[in-house]
Order: C-alpha cells, then structure tokens, then sequence
C-alpha cells in the first residue's frame, strides 16, 4: 500500500473530525465517516450538494457560507466556531477550518474543510460564564461591603458597588490606581498597604481593622480581609480584598468606654468627696467638745484648710471638665518665664505629705525660656505632671524635672522611678477620665482628667505634651514642649501685680445661706473691714442706702431678685460713690462671667474663696476674672 492509499484511508476512518472536499463552488466533493457520525448524511446523500445545506438559515441570509470561502481563496485560510446543522435539523456547535486548494500553477481547484463538533465544550464554557456572570452580578450588587480585586503589585483590576458607595470613588476613578490611596499618610509612613499584601503572600490572608480614607478625605474605620489568589501552577495572581465599613460599631464601642469611663469617674469622685468630709466632720466635732485653749484646736484648723483645700481642688476639676467638654477653656496669654513656673510648681508640690516622701531635683535652663502663654494654666500642667509623679512612684523614689531649649522651643521634662506605662496606654491615659489603675484602687488618686486636661492645656498653646515608657515598673517620663518667644518683655515674667487696698471699707455681704454668710463676715471682721450682712436681694438694696458699703461681696443664686439683677438694680442707683461689685458664687462657667459683666459687676469669684483671692478682689485695680 503506497502513502497516497494509507492517507486515504486515514481520512475516510477518522470519526472525530468531518473532512471532506468542495469545488470552487462550495459543493461536497467527498465525504468521510466522521462526516457521517457528525452531521447525519450518508455519502449518496450529501455529494454534490452545495455546503450551506450545514448552515442555520440566519447564516445563509448573511451570506456566510460564500464569506468563507471567499476569505479562504484569498487568504488561504479560514476559521471559524458557530452553530452548524445535521440532518435530523437539530443543531451543534462546530469549529470549522476552511482551507484553500490550489494546483501547482496556482489555480483554485477547491477547498478542504475540517469541522469537529464542539457542543459539549461549548456547553461547559457557557455554563462557566453563565456562573461567573452569576457570580459578578452577586459581588456587584453587594452594597454594604466593598469587594475589589487588586493585581499582584496592588493595582485595582475591579470594583464593585459596595465600593463606590463606601468609599466614593467610581470604578473609572480607581482601575490601575494602588489601593494605598486609601490609607492615612500616617498609615502610608508606616507602610501598612505592603505590609498588607506581604502578610497575605506569607500567610495567605490578611485581616485587620483601622482607619481608611473616603474620596472627600473623611475616615471611616474598615475591617478589611486580603486574599491571596494563585493558579493552578502556584504563581500569584494577585488579590481579592473585602472592605467593611464598622464606624458605627466603633462609634458605640466609643460610647460604652465612655460610659464606663464615666461610671468609674463618679465611683471615683464619691470616693474623693467623702474622704475630706470625714476629716472635716470629725474636726468639728473635736472642736465642739474641746476647751476653746486646747492645743487640738489647733490641729484640727490645719485638718480643715487641708481637707477644704482639697475640696476645693474637686471643685475646680470638676469645673474644667466642663469647659474642656464644652470648648469654652480660655488661655490668656502673655510672657513668662518656663523656668520660673517649673520651679514654683516644684516647690508647691515639695509640700505635699505624698511628694514629702520622695527625692525632687530641679535643673533648669542656663538661658531665660520666655514663652508666651496662660502661668496659670502652664503651672496647671506641670502640676498635674508632678503629682502623678508623686502618686505613682513609691516612697523613696526619684523625681526630677529639668527645663531646657531645644531650638526654637522651650522643653520641661518631668522623670519619675515609679511604676511605669504599659506601651499599649501610653496614649489613653491622655483620654478624659482614664486611669490605669483599677476603681477601687483609685480613692486619692485624683479624678482622672489631670493628664488629659495638661494635653489641652499644651494643645491650646500650640505645644505637644507626651508620655514615655519602658513598661511596667520602669518609671515615665512627660515631656511638654512649646514654641519660645522672639520678643522681649516690657516687664519681668512672673511678678505678682501690686495690690491697693483702702485703708477702710464697708462691706456688705449678701447671701442666703447663713453659714456661708456668718463665714464671710468672720472673715472680713477678722480682716478689720465693717460689714452689714442682709440674705435677699431686696434686703441689699434697701441696705445700701442706710449702710452705704463701698463693696457689695454677692451671691448670684438669690430669691427672689437674683443677683445679676441687684447689681444692676445697684449701678442704676444714684450715689455720688461707685460701689465695687464682688460677685461670690457657685456658678462659674464663661457664660456666668459674661453674664456678671453685662449686670456692671467687678469681679467674679468662684466659692470657696479664701482670704488671699478677696484681698485681690477687693483692691482698686481689680477686674472680673
């Protein structure tokens, strides 16, 4: 058998493949068994037909079948897949290549054609995109999860509806861009994005929550998972990642640590309240049952201005709680010396029975570290600081603070040998209301808002105030940092104002709770001023003309005419004398204080007042503070 017979025969057995022959015309020529298998038609029944009889009647009204074959005259060659007929009319889808037949002068003398049923393959392919479509329009109409696909350098490939809507951006924004876009510069600092997408080549996922940015810049906090994905050869292909928007949760997690927070605040300030209460009624009842020359007299005045100093101190942190919440903290800012404060606030805190028990060391600055800021509120700071120094470091311990320039800034440091900061808290313990140790633990430790306010404190001055440590028992360091002066004092920092006191006055005291009352007017008796002491404001201005005071120390909660109105009924008055107009009160806030000012009051004192404020109060030169 020669080589042209076994090619026959090879033909004329294949049953996978139809392979025949057609004229230049298109008509069937021969006709294998494969053909037969395929397409139906016995060979007495197809020969000499033309090919289009396989072809859909949609195809043949297009012109299909002359297409073909006049791409495959031309180009030699033609292939194509589409839907092809049998005989029985049922259809099957057909790869098809047409092949140009040419004789050795480059006639056309016809064409072979090989078709090979593909239906079942067909089948499986649209099966497939049948559920990749499903599964596309499932992980598109997702909304509250933002589903996108990254390549293997972190570019985005998709993006979804959950997307858009969590994030802002559209898919056209976003395809090919790097999803660090989404991330703090912070957060692009630290190189958190490829720490991301390295963690999930190592590990195969990522998860993680933090703060992410939207398109209009806002942050939402996301819970984000990062897959990564790889072929069947193991090669990565890139990444799905899944974004959840949990800044609700978030916000209610913030408001239940809040809550608790503030649950334990007042435990706490029960606690604070009731320890200088029981000293203080004890002291009295000492008092009351002693001699009036017996030596205990004497200690129990020093327990009482102890314990009401310390309530007064609850009070006064009790009052800048509202102000930091309120936004309503003032700083009233001129030259003064860091140094100097530094060194006052070491030498009040020198005095505590707690502090007693330690070793301070102050080292100062060689130079003058002029700031311009608020002393009270900068010794308020570095006040708080040595206390919890105090507090937190057991007898015997270290503590110093050192002042120094750094630059163009003034810098003081307060090191402790205490207990320490866990790393996790060191930025907590800045939050209202936080402390580290447990509730019961805390009674005279204060109400936990020191640190935070000494953080206000040193924002509001366009400072930094930050906390350091190397873990429990391994003492903290605070620094607190600020911006020094250019310009020169007209006057020395820190030098108390002169006080002009009359060499007499007349006092009239209005206040309607009589132990505050008979107090105050102790107080001024003892101080050599005469007094009239009334308890409605009606009373005051029915005294003033007999009385004539030159000052009227007055209780703003009345009956009847409050004192806002008695003083204003008091400046409405004709007297060839201005009466100075002392405002003693409980209410403290920054809208009282405007309140006092438009009523033409002086001055707005906060209850308690010691003798030390009502001398400054009281002098020519005093204002509403």
């Amino acid at each position: 058998m020669d080589t042209s017979e076994l090619i026959g025969l090879a033909v004329e057995q294949t049953r996978d493949y139809a392979l025949f022959v057609l004229d230049p015309n298109g008509n069937v020529l021969t006709w294998n068994t494969g053909a037969q298998t395929i397409k139906g038609y016995r060979p007495e029944e197809i020969l000499g037909r033309h090919f289009s009889i396989f072809y859909t009647h949609d195809a043949i009204e297009r012109g299909w079948p002359t297409y073909e074959l006049t791409i495959a005259a031309a180009e030699g060659r033609f292939e194509d897949e589409g839907w092809r007929l049998r005989k029985d009319g049922s259809r099957f889808w057909a790869n098809v290549i047409i092949t140009a037949i040419r004789d050795h002068g480059g006639k056309l003398v016809g064409f072979s054609k090989i078709t090979r049923d593909t239906t079942e393959r067909k089948a499986h392919q649209e099966a497939l995109q049948q559920s990749e479509e499903r599964f596309r329009l499932l992980v598109e109409g997702v909304q509250d999860y933002a589903i996108f696909m990254l390549d293997s350098q972190g570019l985005i490939s998709s993006w979804n509806t959950g997307a858009q809507r969590i994030i802002g951006y559209t898919a056209a924004e976003v395809m090919g861009r790097h999803f660090s876009r989404f991330f703090s510069d912070e957060d692009m600092q630290a190189h958190k994005p490829w720490e991301e997408l390295a963690t999930a080549r190592r590990h195969g996922r990522f998860e993680g929550e933090g703060w992410r940015l939207k398109k209009d810049g806002s942050r939402f906090w996301a819970r984000s998972i990062v897959t990564a994905l790889y072929d069947s050869t193991g090669q990565l292909r890139g990444f799905a990642k899944v974004t959840q928007d949990l800044s609700d949760r978030r916000h209610i997690q913030a408001l239940e640590a809040a809550a608790r927070n503030v649950n334990e605040f007042i435990a706490v300030l029960a606690h604070e309240i009731r320890n200088p209460l029981a000293p203080l009624q004890t002291a009295v009842q000492v008092i009351a049952n002693s001699p009036k020359s017996a030596p205990e007299r004497d200690q129990m005045y020093e327990v009482i201005r102890r314990q009401t100093s310390h309530l007064r101190r609850i009070a006064d942190d009790m009052l800048d709680i509202t102000r930091v919440t309120r936004g309503e903290m003032v700083i009233e800012r001129k030259l003064v010396d860091l140094s100097e404060i530094a060194s006052e606030a070491v030498k009040a805190i020198a005095l505590d029975e707690v502090c007693k028990q330690h070793r301070l060391e102050l080292n100062l600055a060689t130079e003058t570290l002029l700031v311009d800021g608020d002393a009270h509120r900068l010794s308020q700071l570095l006040s708080n600081l040595l206390t919890n120094a105090c507090k937190y470091t057991p007898p015997g311990g270290h503590i110093s603070v050192s002042t120094r320039a750094v630059g163009a800034d003034a810098e003081v440091e307060v090191k402790d040998s205490g207990r320490g900061i866990e790393r996790a808290a060191l930025n907590d313990i800045f939050e209202m209301f936080v402390q580290q140790s447990p509730v019961i633990e805390r009674v005279g430790a204060g109400l936990g808002i020191g640190l935070a306010l000494s953080r206000r404190v040193a924002e509001m001055h366009g400072g930094v105030l930050v906390a350091e440590s190397e873990g429990p028992n391994m003492g903290s360091v605070f620094t607190f940092r600020m911006r020094r002066a250019t310009q020169v004092s007209a006057a020395p920092p820190g030098i108390a104002p002169h006080v002009n006191l009359p060499e007499h006055q007349r006092i009239l005291i209005v206040d309607d709770n009589p132990d505050a009352a008979t107090t105050m007017n102790m107080l001024m008796t003892s101080l050599g001023y005469e007094t009239c002491v009334v308890a409605t404001g009606l009373e005051a201005l029915q005294s003033v003309g007999v009385f004539k005071p030159n000052v009227v120390l007055l209780d703003i909660g009345l009956p009847g005419i409050d004192g806002y109105e008695v003083a204003r009924r008091l400046r409405a008055m004709k007297s060839n004398q201005r009466i100075k107009i002392v405002a003693v009160t409980g209410w403290g806030q920054e809208a009282d204080k405007q309140k006092s000012r438009a009523a033409g009051i002086d001055v707005h004192l906060m209850k308690p007042v010691d003798a030390a404020e009502l001398r400054i109060a009281l002098a020519d030169n005093a204002t509403l503070h």
